[in-house]
């Protein structure tokens, strides 16, 4: 019934507006910031493989994995995730707030949350990630004040048709 809500409901759809003009400002206004000031994000990695998030009492990494990948995968290659960082921010944040690809936008939002989190990072992500989320469950209707509204018609004025709900019908 939560779910059904979500994705016909108008009033969720203009929850989903407030949730996406927070969320798409957030992103907006970190990604440009990383823009203008020249975000390196060396440090940060480099402290957050020098002290990963330790597992409850502290005595081994909860995410040996994941400090492996920022050891070995993005500390050399810091340069390359800090421009996907900072443009990544930006093209999400931009999508969310004109309601663009909405879920997609929301998607890379909600990983690029759980990496700053699996890296020790709390601050404002774990509810950026929850409305992620959200947004995600209610699919077209997160979308549907913005310009996801348009997107069917374009695709079928260039020649794809949308995709077509199937509905299953017991004979």
């Amino acid at each position: 019934m939560f779910i059904r809500f979500l994705k016909e409901s108008m009033i969720a759809a203009v929850l989903f507006l407030a949730a996406r003009l927070y969320l798409g400002w957030t992103w907006l206004t970190s990604g440009l910031g990383k823009i203008t000031d020249g975000f390196n994000p060396g440090g940060f990695l480099q402290g957050a493989v020098a002290e990963p998030v330790m597992q409850g009492g502290g005595a081994a990494p909860a995410y040996p994995w994941y400090t492996a990948f920022l050891e070995h995968i993005a500390v050399p290659n810091a340069d390359v995730f800090g421009f996907l960082v900072m443009w990544g921010e930006v093209l999400v944040g931009v999508g969310l707030i004109v309601g663009l690809f909405t879920t997609t936008a929301a998607f890379f939002g909600g990983t690029m949350n759980m990496a700053f989190l699996l890296a020790g990072t709390v601050s404002t992500n774990p509810v950026m990630l929850i409305l992620a989320i959200l947004i995600l469950v209610g699919k077209g209707n997160a979308g549907s004040i913005g310009l996801d509204r348009f997107v069917p018609t374009l695709k079928e004025k260039i020649g794809r048709k949308p995709k077509e709900e199937h509905t299953s019908k017991v004979a």
